[in-house]
C-alpha cells in the first residue's frame, strides 16, 4: 500500500512537470530543481530497495572476535596443569 501511494504522489507530480501551462510561478530553472529533486529521490530509494534485496540474499558472514579463541562447540585443546 505504501508503495502505491509513492507512486501516485509521483505520477502526480510528473504530469504537473509535463504540463505546460502550470499554475505555480515555476520558471523553467525551477521545474528542471524539482524534476533533479524527485528524480534523486526516485534513484535513491530504488537504490535502497536493490541494497536491501542483495542484503537480503546474501547473509553477512559470521562475527570473529580476536579475543574469543574457542568456540563453543569445539572441544578444548588446551591442557591445564
Amino acid at each position: 500500500m505504501p508503495t502505491t501511494l509513492a507512486f501516485h504522489q509521483l505520477s502526480v507530480i510528473a504530469i504537473s512537470l509535463l504540463q505546460e501551462d502550470t499554475s505555480s510561478d515555476f520558471s523553467d530553472l525551477g521545474k528542471k530543481l524539482l524534476g533533479g529533486f524527485v528524480l534523486a529521490v526516485v534513484v535513491a530509494v530504488a537504490f535502497t530497495f536493490i541494497k536491501l534485496r542483495l542484503r537480503d540474499k546474501k547473509p553477512p558472514a559470521e562475527f570473529i572476535s580476536i579475543s574469543s579463541s574457542l568456540r563453543k562447540d569445539e572441544p578444548s585443546k588446551v591442557t591445564r596443569d
